[in-house]
């Protein structure tokens, strides 16, 4: 095993290929056991996956390391990333694990941890399963066969998590016959998201909810909206809701069909909790991707913004050091800490609704609390990924570039935690030199590095 196998969420990589390979994700089951064995004689860990078709296998594997160790694992089948966290903290497991590779193809998965808290693991719990993977003594450390573990299914879950995400949304409030479209991208949102919304009394129009293993995120979804627009148009709906394949992220559509991503998501529901004095220390949290204008429309509210590390549990982390109760991505990725310890679309999604509710105004008048600056982001798949800094002929063209804009606009160049990609995002005063200019960076960043 060589290189570093956890990422900024979790391991990923293409299925049935190292490192997602069904020794590997036995390898990950058989270490995480014999780490929590240290603090618990029988170790219980939940398991829950999306609708990729290769989750059956890491599925098997995952089962068959955890009782090898000694761990008694709970099998959940297909659940959103959040409601796995939700029910390994509820029946007091001792981890969680999900099998997605959340917003990527059908072809890749991926393996991440939750504590038994429901949050997700720190770098350093990572790193001491990867160093006991790597010292190759895991087959030394099996205890004997009386003390494997045995596997159980629970069949009750989708219901205790539907009870969940409802207590989320204020019971003062009602969306009976409320019209919304939900696209839950063909993946784990497929069940829990309309019964939900339905349950509440909504009136839904579904699409993209019949996943066959390998449509997963193809053309639907969070990241391909198209759809949704035309559906939303189409049937004079008030709000349409697109899940990625794991349901950890909201992208909305305005009753206009616009796209309202993560950073208009963000700062519309601060503001309703600011005027209800419900904004814990002013702060809302975002990352160095957020556009500029989420900062702008903090300063003319008066919220104190912070810009964390680009990924959920970089922007985690500093809600939890500043105190913090809201944070999110501009990919529609958010965190509520008053109903959940990780992003929930679900979750993310009734708390936009409910600022729909309560103020008496539809989305597209709430999205305008915030102007867009133009920005333009290109990824370029690359087959290495050496520090940006090293290479001289792309931090040419980046120096090049801001020195263009000025005080006008901004360049971030960063690698993917997650793909074999960098993106380049630019933003400036106008759409056309925007893109212009985020085309020359990646242009630059293709003919050097790039697949």
């Amino acid at each position: 095993m060589m290189g570093k196998l956890f990422g900024t969420d979790g391991v990923r990589g293409e299925a049935n290929r190292y490192p997602m390979n069904a020794e590997m994700a036995f390898a990950i089951g058989q270490a995480m056991v014999y780490i929590l064995k240290k603090t618990h004689d029988r170790p219980r860990v939940v398991i829950g996956k999306d609708t990729r078709i290769s989750g059956y296998m890491l599925e098997g594997a995952l089962e068959s390391g955890i009782t090898s160790m000694g761990g008694n694992p709970y099998m959940l089948g297909v659940l959103p990333t959040p409601g796995i966290a939700f029910i390994a903290q509820s029946m007091r497991a001792d981890a969680g694990i999900v099998i997605s590779a959340s917003h990527n193809p059908y072809q890749d998965n991926g393996i991440k941890i939750f504590s038994g808290s429901g949050f997700k693991l720190s770098d350093e719990q990572e790193d001491a399963i990867e160093k006991l993977m790597i010292s190759n003594t895991l087959h030394k450390l099996v205890p004997p066969v009386r003390d494997m573990g045995q596997a159980f299914r629970l069949d009750d879950v989708h219901g205790r998590y539907i009870v969940f995400l409802k207590n989320s949304f204020p019971r003062d409030l009602s969306i009976e016959g409320l019209k919304m479209v939900i696209d839950t991208s063909n993946g784990a949102t497929y069940k829990v998201a309309p019964d939900t919304f339905w349950e509440l009394g909504a009136d839904i129009d579904v699409i993209h909810n019949n996943p066959n293993g390998i449509n997963i995120n193809d053309s639907c979804g969070s990241q391909h909206t198209e759809d949704l627009k035309k559906r939303v148009l189409a049937t004079g709906a008030a709000i349409g809701l697109a899940f990625d394949g794991d349901g950890d992220r909201l992208i909305a559509v305005d009753e206009k069909g616009r796209e309202i991503a993560g950073d208009r998501i963000l700062l519309i529901c601060s503001k309703l909790l600011a005027d209800q004095g419900k904004l814990k220390n002013n702060l809302v949290v975002g990352t160095i991707m957020s556009n500029l204008g989420l900062r702008v429309a903090c300063e003319k509210y008066g919220f104190t913004y912070h810009a964390a590390k680009v990924g959920d549990r970089y922007v985690l982390e500093d809600m939890l050091r500043l105190g913090g109760i809201v944070g999110g991505e501009e990919s529609g990725h958010m965190i509520f800490l008053d109903h959940h310890t990780t992003g929930d679309g679900i979750i993310t999604a009734l708390q936009l609704v409910a600022c729909m509710v309560r103020t008496g105004k539809r989305l597209s008048e709430l999205a305008d609390l915030m102007d867009i600056y133009p920005q333009k982001l290109i990824n370029v798949n690359v087959k290495r990924k050496p520090d940006i800094s090293t290479v001289p002929e792309v931090m040419a063209v980046i120096e090049h570039v801001e020195k263009e804009l000025g005080s006008d606009g901004r360049v971030l160049v960063r690698y993917s935690g997650t793909q074999n990609m960098c993106r380049v995002m630019v933003e400036g005063p106008t759409d056309a030199v925007t893109e212009s200019y985020c085309a020359e960076i990646a242009g630059v960043i293709q003919n050097i590095l790039g697949s």
